[in-house]
């Protein structure tokens, strides 16, 4: 036996949204687009960093200032050696200019001892005294000649050993034994002297005479006074 239903009572007429059509199929359901800000509204704010962001910004960051303060210790410890070195260099330069102005002070400043030297000798006219090995009609010239050893070691004294240069340059050795008062053959100790005459032949005037230790050693030259 079916059952019976009441008949549907009539609805009054409703309004229906309309029905919005189903996109066919396979196709991708559109979707509302995404509201847009109002106009003067802060935009979205950019994330945050995290720690590990801070922390590596803040390494490189010291990293840079070590570098830095190590340049200007580098640089200005090159320049402090420079300007040393300089100053050494100037002082260097500086000292033989010094003691190059200071020898000649030095070596005119002669002590007492240095004034002397060591065989000291002068000359003085003297007249001739003839002796009996003379030549008769023979003109002679003397000097008087003084030797002084002022050295520390022994030296010889000879008339042969002198010399006589005249007023025109003429150089006349010393004739033996001719005057009386000729200067003796001997060995002057240091502190010792001896005085004798030196005989040339010929009238002449006698410009200096000239002594040298030894027929090898150095010439010493008297003035005649």
């Amino acid at each position: 036996m079916s059952q019976q239903y009441p008949p549907q009572q009539p609805q009054p007429n409703q309004p229906y949204p309309p029905q919005q059509p189903y996109p066919p199929q396979g196709a991708n359901p559109p979707y509302p687009p995404h509201p847009q800000p109002p106009y003067g509204a802060p935009g979205p704010q950019p994330p945050k960093k995290g720690k590990a962001g801070k922390i590596a910004g803040l390494g490189c960051l010291g990293v840079i200032v070590i570098a830095v303060i190590a340049g200007v210790a580098t640089g200005g410890g090159s320049g402090s050696d420079d300007k040393g070195g300089k100053d050494k260099t100037a002082v260097a330069e500086d000292k033989p200019k010094a003691d190059a102005a200071q020898k000649p002070a030095d070596k005119g400043e002669a002590k007492p001892d240095d004034m002397s030297t060591p065989v000291e000798v002068t000359a003085k006219k003297t007249a001739f005294s003839k002796s009996i090995l003379a030549q008769d009609g023979s003109a002679y010239t003397s000097v008087l000649v003084t030797v002084t050893n002022n050295g520390s070691e022994a030296i010889d004294v000879n008339p042969l050993f002198f010399s006589i240069t005249d007023t025109a340059g003429t150089k006349h050795a010393s004739e033996l034994a001719v005057d009386e008062k000729q200067i003796d053959t001997v060995k002057l100790a240091p502190g010792e002297n001896v005085s004798g005459t030196i005989t040339g032949k010929g009238s002449f005037t006698a410009k200096y005479v000239t002594y040298t230790d030894g027929l090898l050693g150095d010439p010493l030259r008297a003035d005649v006074s």
